[in-house]
């Protein structure tokens, strides 16, 4: 009996490791923070949640059956930017303007550049931009710690915070006003914010996980927050001020913008050296929003202004060829 081979062209590595796999990875990092929000802000959060997800999960399997292409939600991707977008939204947002955020996620940054993979930006954080310009109001309004103890009704429809906010009530606004902050609950995430970004030790938890499955590597985050505290060190005008500096680290969305936008694979830079020099822009960038801006934050801002760069990043530092000699003078 004759052996019968299958010849077929290079490469002949395989591997387990897919998209779908990669991206469900990020939603079990992303659970710690989902859990954390929907403590702090109630059922309202679950809601805000389950609209970006399914918005998101529903224009990329509408696009692809009226363009007749392949289905794709089934890699997950889709549900990582729902997600990732909800918990960069506050609690208070109407739900048709989270729907609106999906639907302009999905359709005009990922599908009309011809799905994942060929968005130039990521998705989450350019609908969250779209958003925050066409709605800054509704955007900047946050929860409030409470004073008392809520009820259990209370509790299950508006979580551990007030529901109704005002502008300028998170920790970096007090920051930008020359104001201390409670470090311990910015740490664990007892304070004003959008869903996802209040907790630093339940994105940490996630990010740890991610570094584990071998998802994300520690170099864009690591070079961002770097880069950003020697920012802020020189230019914050506090001195070596330990309160403000791990203030400003925890605050905000620089936690979950280092480890889970920056790192996307799509819209980050390909090479080693790239990486690194990606996280110090990121870091010079969002000192520059939030220390000499009249904003107090940049996260969103700096990640989509480096997305942009990405192609030049890589251009400048992809490794020589191996034998290729540099020729010189002609």
């Amino acid at each position: 009996m004759s052996d019968f081979y299958n010849v077929s062209a290079a490469p002949h590595i395989r591997s387990p490791i897919s998209t779908k796999s990669i991206m469900q990875d990020v939603v079990i990092a992303l659970i710690p923070a989902s859990l954390f929000g929907i403590f702090n802000f109630g059922l309202r959060a679950v809601l805000v949640i389950l609209s970006t997800v399914l918005a998101c999960v529903i224009t990329e399997y509408t696009y692809c059956k009226l363009m007749k292409k392949p289905i794709t939600p089934g890699d997950y991707s889709d549900v990582v930017t729902g997600l990732l977008l909800a918990l960069n939204l506050p609690v208070s947002i109407p739900i048709w303007m989270a729907v609106l955020g999906g639907v302009f996620a999905i359709l005009i940054v990922k599908m009309l550049y011809g799905g994942l993979g060929q968005n130039f930006m990521n998705p989450a954080l350019a609908a969250r931009v779209f958003l925050f310009i066409s709605f800054p109001a509704r955007m900047s309004s946050f929860a409030l710690e409470r004073i008392n103890s809520p009820g259990v009704k209370d509790f299950l429809r508006d979580g551990a915070l007030v529901l109704d906010g005002v502008s300028g009530a998170t920790p970096l606004g007090q920051l930008k006003a020359g104001e201390g902050v409670d470090l311990f609950k910015m740490f664990v995430g007892n304070i004003g914010g959008t869903i996802g970004e209040t907790s630093a030790l339940a994105l940490l938890l996630g990010a740890a996980y991610l570094v584990y499955r071998k998802v994300i590597s520690l170099r864009i985050p690591l070079s961002y927050i770097i880069s950003f505290a020697v920012f802020a060190l020189l230019f914050g005008g506090n001195g070596f001020d330990v309160n403000y500096l791990l203030g400003q680290i925890l605050g905000g969305g620089l936690i979950i913008g280092a480890f889970y936008m920056a790192t996307d694979y799509v819209t980050s830079p390909s090479t080693h050296k790239g990486q690194i020099v990606f996280g110090i822009f990121l870091g010079i960038m969002t000192g520059i929003f939030r220390i000499i801006g009249s904003g107090v934050e940049g996260v969103s801002y700096a990640i989509i202004l480096g997305n942009l760069l990405v192609p030049m990043i890589n251009m400048f530092t992809r490794p020589k060829t191996f034998g290729k000699e540099r020729v010189k003078n002609g």
